[in-house]
């Protein structure tokens, strides 16, 4: 397993060293509020050891990244998305520079919320 990154913001929100609006915690991830969200809901899950982004993930990962991926839609609907078909989210890794990320700890986003602009 990676260790953490000194430099790292996201490792410095896992130990707690700079704060954040925790949505939920294990011995594996960190899930927290996005500071700039997009939406009405807009939270981060982070592995708690540093993987610099999805192009670096291995076999070993796929446990953690697949328990990520099935508590995603779980936390949405704790944190405010109606449920899906009318409800739903959206769930994004951006990866490299190319791929938009900006923090390079493997991320994912998960974004809902009502969209009222789309209706009518």
């Amino acid at each position: 397993m990676s260790t953490q990154d000194p430099n790292c913001i996201f490792c410095k929100i896992v130990e707690g060293k700079i704060p954040s609006k925790k949505v939920y915690e294990d011995e594996e991830m960190f899930v927290f509020h996005d500071i700039h969200p997009w939406a009405p809901v807009h939270f981060l899950m982070v592995p708690k050891a540093h993987i610099p982004s999805l192009a670096q993930v291995s076999d070993q990962h796929a446990p953690l990244l697949g328990r990520m991926l099935a508590l995603a839609p779980r936390l949405a609907l704790q944190e405010g998305c109606e449920p899906y078909p009318q409800g739903g989210h959206r769930v994004i890794i951006n990866t490299g520079d190319q791929g938009g990320q900006e923090v390079h700890h493997l991320h994912i986003h998960v974004i809902g919320g009502p969209r009222p602009w789309l209706k009518g």
